[in-house]
C-alpha cells in the first residue's frame, strides 16, 4: 500500500520544508509499527525545487485476521477465503487512513515547533495514490465519478482513471480500483492529511474494524473547517461510518449545527444554547420533580408558561388547524401539549439546537411512545433564518418566545422563511412585553428577561412589527394579551395571530353564511328569538337562566 506527497519550492522557500511539516527527516528511511503491519517513510527526491515523501504500508495479513476477526469487509463468515486473499495489502483503504494518523499525527494537527508559522502557510501539493478501492451502493455512484465528487469541492484538481481487471483481457471491463492523482496550487498540508483520513475510508465504503460511537468524534475532528460545508457531507458521513444510521444521524446533526453557526458567524456554543447545562437531563428524575410540585402548582395557579401554551392552543383551535409546526420547539413543552389534543394529527418540532431536540425526545419519551402516537410527531433540526421545504404544507406554525432570540438584522430572514416561503395559513407568535418588565421585582431595571434575548418589545413596537409583516406577506393579524393584565403596562406576554388574508375572508364569509342560515323569514336570528323569549318569560324563570360566578369560583344557575 503506497502513497506519495510532493511539493515544489525555491531557494528562499525550499521544497524540503516538507520534512519539517511531516516531522520526518528527508535524509533517512524511518519505520513505524502500526496495529496491522509496518509503515515506512522515505523520500525518493529531496531538493530545493522538488521534494517527495512516500508512505509505504506493509500489511501483515495474518495479524489483520487475528485482530479483526468478524469485523470489517473481510470479516463475514461467508467470505472466509477473503481473510487471506484480499486487496488490503495493496489498496489505499481505512488501513492507510489509520497509518496516516499514526505516522503523521503531529502534522495532521498543523503543529511545527521547529518552524513556527510554517504549517499555516499553503503550498503546492500533489498526492499520488496508485490504487484506491471505490465501492458504491445503488444510487451513490462509483469509480472515477465518486472520487471527483468527494475531492473536487475541496479545491483539488482530480486526475482519476479506472484500473482494468486485467490489462491482457480488456473485455473483462474495469475493476473497483482507481488510480488517483490530487493536485492543488495552494493548500495546507494538515488540511490535506485530514481530508485523506476521512475520504479514503469513505471512498472504500468499508472499514477493517468495528465502527464504535467514538468514530463520530473522529469524523468531526478530522472534518473541522471543511466537512460541514461539503456538498456531499451526508454521503461522506454515511460511508465513513459504515452506514450505521444512528451514528450517521448523530454526525449529520452536529455537522448541520456547525454549518449554521459558520453561516451566522457565531460559535457553535452560541447557537446550541437552548438547553441550560444546569437543567436536569434525566427524564425520570424530572418527572419525579414535576409530580412532587404538582400540588404546589395547583395552589398557586397556572404559571405564565402554562398560560402562554393555553393561549397558543386556543388560537390554533380557532383556526381549525390539524397539522402544526412548532418552530423553535426547544425542549418540547408545546409539542407535548399539542400531542395531548387528538385534533392535531401531525406535529413537527424544529430547533437548531441538537441538545434541545435530545431533551425534547426524552421529555416526549419517543423511544417508548406507542406507534400510532409516534406517527403524529417528528423532531428535526433546522435554522429558521433559512428557507426549508420541510416547513411547507402545514396548517399553522408557532413561534413561541423565539423572535427575541434573534439579532434584529436576522429577523427579516426569519420573516421570509416563515411567512414568505413556508407560508402556512396561520402563524402564532408570542414574545415578552417589555413594558411589563417593571412589574418583575427580581429583574433589575434595563435588563432583559433572559440572557440570550437580543431585544424585547413593548406593545406598540410589537404591534408595529406584526402589522408590517402582515401587510408585506398578505396576512391579517390579531394582537392579544397573555397572562395577568395590568392597567398601565398590559400583560407580561403578547400574542399575534396571523391569518392569510384569503383564509380570513373565507372564515368571515362562512361565519356570515352560518348566521344567515339561522335567520328566520322576518330576518330575525336565533339570538333575537331567545332574547324575546327571555323578555316574555316570568321573572323567576329568567333568573334561572342567568349564570354568575360565586366568590369561591363555583358557578350557580
Amino acid at each position: 500500500m503506497f502513497m506519495s506527497i510532493s511539493t515544489t519550492g525555491t531557494a528562499e522557500n525550499p521544497a524540503t520544508d516538507l520534512g519539517f511539516l511531516l516531522h520526518k527527516h528527508p535524509g533517512r528511511v524511518q519505520r513505524f509499527s502500526t496495529a496491522h503491519g509496518e509503515a515506512h517513510v522515505f523520500y525518493p527526491e529531496a531538493g530545493d525545487e522538488a521534494c517527495t515523501a512516500a508512505l509505504l504500508l506493509d500489511v501483515d495479513p495474518i495479524a489483520l485476521v487475528r485482530k479483526g476477526r468478524g469485523k470489517g469487509r473481510a470479516g463475514s463468515p461467508d467470505f472466509a477465503l477473503a481473510q487471506y486473499v484480499n486487496d488490503r495489502p495493496y489498496a489505499a483503504s481505512s488501513l492507510l487512513a489509520v497509518a496516516l494518523r499514526t505516522v503523521f499525527r503531529t502534522a495532521m494537527k498543523g503543529v511545527c515547533e521547529a518552524r513556527p508559522g510554517l504549517a499555516d502557510q499553503p503550498r503546492p501539493l500533489r498526492i499520488s495514490l496508485p490504487a484506491v478501492p471505490v465501492g458504491g451502493a445503488a444510487g451513490e455512484g462509483a469509480g472515477v465519478a465518486m472520487a471527483v465528487r468527494l475531492f473536487e469541492p475541496l479545491g483539488w484538481q482530480v486526475e482519476a482513471s479506472a484500473i482494468p481487471l486485467d490489462e491482457a483481457f480488456p473485455e473483462w471491463g474495469e475493476s473497483r480500483y482507481v488510480r488517483l492523482e490530487l493536485s492543488a496550487p495552494r493548500a495546507r498540508l494538515a488540511d490535506a492529511l485530514q481530508q485523506l483520513y476521512v475520504l479514503l475510508p469513505a471512498l472504500d465504503g468499508a472499514k477493517h474494524y468495528w465502527v464504535a460511537p467514538d468514530e463520530v468524534d473522529k469524523l468531526l475532528v478530522a472534518g473541522e473547517g471543511w466537512l460541514a460545508a461539503h456538498p456531499e457531507r451526508a454521503l461522506i458521513s454515511r460511508r465513513y461510518l459504515s452506514r450505521r444510521w444512528t451514528l450517521t444521524r448523530r454526525a449529520m446533526e452536529r455537522l448541520e449545527l456547525a454549518r449554521l453557526a459558520e453561516a451566522d458567524d457565531r460559535e457553535v456554543e452560541e447557537v446550541d444554547n437552548a438547553v441550560d447545562d444546569s437543567a436536569v437531563d434525566d427524564s425520570a428524575e424530572q418527572a419525579g420533580h414535576e409530580e412532587a410540585g404538582q400540588e404546589q402548582a395547583e395552589r398557586r395557579g397556572p404559571s405564565l408558561a402554562e398560560q402562554r401554551r393555553t393561549a397558543i392552543l386556543d388560537a390554533l383551535r380557532e383556526t381549525g388547524a390539524t397539522r402544526v409546526a412548532d418552530l423553535g420547539c426547544g425542549q418540547g413543552e408545546l409539542v407535548a401539549a399539542l400531542l395531548k389534543d387528538v385534533r392535531f394529527t401531525e406535529v413537527l418540532g424544529v430547533d437548531v439546537s441538537v441538545r434541545a431536540l435530545s431533551a425534547a425526545a426524552r421529555r416526549l419519551r419517543l423511544d417508548r411512545m406507542p406507534e400510532r402516537q409516534a406517527s403524529r410527531v417528528r423532531l428535526v433540526q433546522g435554522a429558521l433564518t433559512y428557507t426549508d421545504a420541510r416547513l411547507k404544507g402545514f396548517d399553522a406554525a408557532v413561534l413561541c418566545e423565539v423572535i427575541e432570540h434573534l439579532d434584529l438584522p436576522r429577523l427579516p430572514a426569519l420573516e421570509y422563511a416563515v411567512f414568505g416561503a413556508a407560508r402556512p395559513p396561520a402563524v402564532v407568535v408570542t414574545t415578552p412585553n417589555a413594558g411589563y418588565n417593571v412589574r418583575w421585582e427580581s429583574l433589575p431595571a434595563g435588563h432583559l428577561r433572559h440572557a440570550d434575548h437580543r431585544f424585547e418589545w413593548d406593545r406598540a413596537e410589537f404591534r408595529g412589527w406584526a402589522e408590517r409583516v402582515a401587510a408585506a406577506y398578505g396576512y391579517t393579524v390579531d394582537i392579544r394579551p397573555v397572562g395577568p393584565q395590568d392597567a398601565e403596562v398590559g400583560a407580561p406576554t403578547q400574542l399575534a395571530l396571523f391569518r392569510l388574508a384569503d383564509e380570513a375572508d373565507e372564515a368571515d364569509e362562512a361565519g356570515k353564511a352560518g348566521k344567515a342560515g339561522r335567520t328566520g323569514k322576518a330576518g330575525r336570528t336565533d339570538r333575537d328569538d331567545k332574547a324575546t323569549e327571555a323578555a316574555d318569560a316570568p321573572a323567576e324563570k329568567t333568573a334561572t337562566m342567568d349564570t354568575s360566578t360565586t366568590p369561591e369560583g363555583g358557578e350557580t344557575r
